[in-house]
């Protein structure tokens, strides 16, 4: 993919590459991207053994794509799955890549690879037919092996035709295979990760132990804002075998063993200039609407003015959303280590080039100097893209004169994560004579505008967004700083689309799925509910029909998803238990229907985290939950059964399948819930006491 190209899909697909001031808003570089290299030997290498070494700038942090990407290449190469040997996120030896975000692995990077793979093929055809001395033609390739068709034993094997060099010779417009020819692709496979991960051979960033290593505790503050008046080590300083590193607004306290290194830290008297902030989790919501920018169009349709005029009933409600944390199992962790004026920094993140250039700019280094390797990642859901404990690790270890280690623990974890903004957006909409709905008017405030303008055909429209995950926020819009955090913005704005087409389909006493297909025209979103309730075994009712059952859909990345959803509700404690979910999803071509799944599993796990528990407390710039206790991530004990439905469809390419079915899972549970209660839920997560509250 050209730059030009890679830019124009960047664009539409709402992504931003940005390198943030830590702990502020981020900063926007819009230009001076690079682009893929055109050359496949980029990505590919052909060993003495016929192995194929793969080389991706993605990394691999639980999602499965070190096997998906292996299957492309082995698909276009016709070697098998288990001849590809991935190296993932190291700097040093992977073209540059954007990052590992946004569902871009499979349906943006994946047609990347799948050409240098197609290419590299063909050049090794070219190869053979010299050495056979038989036309491309008549020559039959499989596992790697290209001989002449009907005498399979005049032959030779990719590695015989490269002999573990460079492929210097190019092929122009090799095409890649037709969905018809695949024989890898589509088919479930064991993930290359497995058995390191259930072995406990895979490492992380914290495994790293170089000799003369030193574990770095840095000092924090109390709360977003406060500012350091003094510090006093001498305690701390006097402890056999610490050292404490000043670098001006950084003060961390080392020792070769954590645990004597944190003592050390909390040896250290500390004195804070207390935050400014007054903002809490209630007072928020008033505080972003007022503290918004001027919102800006999104999309718009017809006359609003028409349609309001059209209705004969009228519906406004207002949707709020929480904070939220990434809370992956794998805090930030990294190893910094010099060598002759070269720096190495072993990182959890998800975009190692971003974190190169941090770190470079960071400690005014070129580029070529910093060397990032990414490590398997355990969760990043986009709150690893930056990499502040890398420029610490690296600031650290050349104070220090040797390796240092940085690992945040839990505490540091909810405080310096950058957060999902919280949120809040209005929608107005109503029903005209025929049960139809002739305008809808969405405003989101402090989210992003992802996924805001709706499918639905609705001959009026206006969509509006104010503020963002992505920057550009004034001065104190949110008091921490905020992020990506999976399927930016999406999760929000969908929560607000599908609770208020429930709410208008209950007002038109109407099923809601029913009154769904009734303003559905694209196909492929119609076929997914109908998938959907055959599945689930919809029967159609209008709402609240007291059977706890609840629908919502979405198109994300050109990925549509429908899913429903069984819940019940205590109403003496207002606990909602989710019975069973059914999610229907088109994804074009499925690379690993296996890991698809997976993906699906994941994305309806998290989502009932953000629907019904997590949510961030602070009070003047304190984060209140520092830990697992306070702040519930879903147990194995809440998830219910999932049943997936991958809807076949070889005419489109392979669409990303990380995000899209998390972005409806606020509606699904809250359709639900109202379905089961009557009562409609507006606010994200819908704990036991919003619940019990609501209930009466």
């Amino acid at each position: 993919m050209k730059r030009r190209d890679f830019l124009r899909t960047a664009g539409a697909a709402g992504i931003f590459v940005s390198f943030p001031v830590f702990g502020q808003e981020p900063e926007k570089i819009p230009a001076k991207l690079p682009g893929y290299p055109a050359d496949f030997n980029a990505y590919l290498r052909i060993g003495p053994d016929g192995r194929v070494g793969c080389f991706v700038g993605k990394v691999e942090m639980g999602q499965g794509n070190m096997t998906s990407l292996a299957q492309l290449a082995a698909e276009e190469l016709d070697v098998p799955v288990d001849r590809v040997d991935m190296t993932m996120g190291d700097t040093d030896l992977c073209p540059w890549d954007i990052g590992t975000f946004g569902s871009l692995s499979i349906w943006q990077f994946g047609p990347v690879l799948r050409a240098a793979a197609a290419e590299a093929r063909a050049v090794l055809v070219q190869l053979a037919s010299e050495r056979l001395g038989e036309p491309a033609e008549r020559l039959h390739v499989e596992d790697g092996v290209v001989s002449v068709a009907g005498y399979p034993s005049r032959k030779a094997t990719y590695g015989q035709l490269v002999e573990g060099r460079k492929i210097e010779r190019h092929v122009q417009g090799a095409p890649v295979k037709p969905a018809s020819a695949f024989k890898v692709v589509g088919k479930d496979a064991k993930r290359l990760d497995g058995l390191r991960k259930v072995t406990g051979a895979a490492k992380y960033a914290a495994d790293f132990a170089l000799p003369g290593m030193l574990h770095a505790c840095v000092l924090r503050p109390p709360a977003h804002g406060a500012k350091l008046a003094s510090a006093d080590t001498s305690a701390a300083e006097r402890l056999p075998g610490v050292r404490v590193i000043r670098d001006g607004d950084l003060v961390a306290v080392l020792h070769a063993h954590p645990d004597l290194a944190r003592e050390a830290l909390a040896l250290v008297k500390a004195r804070y200039l207390p935050s400014p902030s007054t903002l809490d989790d209630a007072n928020i919501y008033d505080h972003l609407s007022k503290a918004a920018p001027a919102p800006k169009g999104v999309g718009a349709k017809g006359s609003l003015e028409a349609g309001e005029a059209a209705a004969t009933r009228k519906l406004e409600a207002v949707y709020r959303h929480a904070y939220g944390a990434h809370a992956a199992i794998e805090p930030h962790a990294a190893v910094a280590k010099w060598e002759g004026g070269r720096l190495t920094v072993w990182a959890s993140t998800q975009a190692p080039f971003i974190v190169k250039s941090q770190v470079a700019q960071a400690l005014g280094l070129a580029a070529r100097d910093v060397h990032i390797a990414a490590p398997f990642v355990g969760g990043g859901f986009g709150g690893k893209t930056e990499g502040p404990q890398a420029v610490e690790a690296a600031r650290l270890a050349r104070a220090a004169g040797c390796p240092v280690q940085v690992a945040w623990d839990r505490r540091e974890e909810f405080f310096l994560d950058t957060f999902r903004p919280a949120a809040v957006v209005t929608v107005r909409s109503g029903l005209d004579k025929a049960g139809r709905i002739p305008f809808w008017d969405h405003l989101v405030v402090g989210a992003g505008d992802g996924e805001s303008p709706t499918f639905y055909d609705i001959p009026h429209q206006r969509i509006r967004a104010a503020g963002s995950w992505y920057g550009g926020n004034p001065a104190g819009l949110h008091p921490f700083a905020v992020g990506a955090w999976r399927a930016p913005a999406s999760n929000t704005n969908v929560f607000a689309r599908e609770s208020h087409m429930d709410a208008l389909a209950a007002l038109a006493k109407a099923d809601p799925v029913e009154f769904r297909l009734r303003h559905i025209k694209d196909p492929r979103i119609a076929a997914a509910l109908k998938a959907a309730a055959e599945a689930f075994g919809w029967k159609t009712a209008p709402a609240p029909s007291g059977r706890g059952f609840g629908v919502a859909c979405a198109i994300h990345r050109n990925t549509v998803v429908a899913a429903m959803a069984e819940v019940a509700v205590d109403r003496k404690t207002g606990a909602v238990t989710v019975r069973r979910v059914t999610v229907a999803q088109d994804m074009g071509v499925v690379v690993n229907p296996t890991g698809a799944r997976q993906q699906v599993e994941g994305c309806v796990t998290m989502g009932l985290g953000y629907a019904l528990h997590e949510e961030v407390r602070f009070r003047n710039g304190e984060v209140l939950d520092v830990n697992l206790d306070t702040y519930h991530v879903p147990r194995f004990s809440d998830v219910p059964p999932v049943e997936t439905v991958l809807i076949p469809n070889p005419r489109l390419v392979a669409q990303g399948g990380g995000e899209p079915a998390i972005i409806v899972m606020g509606a699904l549970i809250a359709n639900a819930v109202h379905d089961a209660t009557g009562v409609r839920l507006r606010q994200l997560p819908m704990t036991p006491e919003r619940v019990r509250k609501a209930l009466g």
